[in-house]
């Protein structure tokens, strides 16, 4: 019964510091849909684990411990891409912020040199 709780708890704290955090940056409302169904799925997984080998048995997976590790497997490659496309997005902004800044600051050449 002590497992419950804290794997509850560990499921809503996740949850909230998922929301409270993403919601000042441009994640989509899909995933942050998907994150708060995956934890709600974590917690009944806790709180009914037989339906959740009832569940596995319709997709024709054994135990519901595999189901779901295999969410889990789908779930971690998902954030993996999702971090991956972030940090893409973010080094294409700098390269452009770099290339903007160095056109600003470029000096021009003179167009006669300059005679002593």
């Amino acid at each position: 019964m002590l497992i419950q709780v804290l794997l509850i708890l560990a499921v809503v704290l996740l949850l909230v510091f998922f929301l409270r955090h993403h919601g000042k940056s441009k994640t989509a409302a899909s995933v942050k849909i998907g994150f708060a169904l995956f934890m709600v799925f974590g917690v009944i997984a806790v709180l009914r684990p037989a339906e959740l080998t009832r569940l596995a048995n319709l997709f024709g997976v054994g135990r519901g411990t595999d189901l779901l590790l295999y969410g889990t497997v789908v779930a971690f490659g998902f954030a993996t891409i999702n971090t991956y496309l972030r940090f893409k997005e973010l080094e294409y902004r700098y390269a452009k912020l770099v290339r903007a800044v160095a056109i600003q600051n470029a000096e021009k050449p003179n167009a006669e040199p300059a005679e002593h």
